[in-house]
């Protein structure tokens, strides 16, 4: 029930750009980091470091598409 109810109304959001964004990020980092591990290449720790601060740089778009989401009624804005 709950759920059929929550996927009826399911949107990105108003940043779809940063969200975009963010799963790129994550889809790239995700790559370098797996073919650092799992490749037999000489420069492996290059991709597994390169593709960790990819990924640890996409949580700036995830922060940035979260808060920008945030909706606040005018009421509790105390204007």
């Amino acid at each position: 029930m709950l759920l059929g109810r929550l996927c009826g109304r399911c949107s990105c959001g108003r940043c779809v750009i940063l969200l975009c964004l963010a799963i790129l990020v994550d889809a790239v980092g995700l790559v370098f980091l797996l073919v650092g591990i799992f490749a037999s290449l000489n420069y492996w720790d290059f991709l597994v470091y390169t593709g960790a601060l990819i990924l640890a740089l996409s949580l700036l778009f995830w922060i940035s598409w979260y808060s920008f989401n945030i909706e606040v009624p005018l009421d509790q804005l105390n204007l």
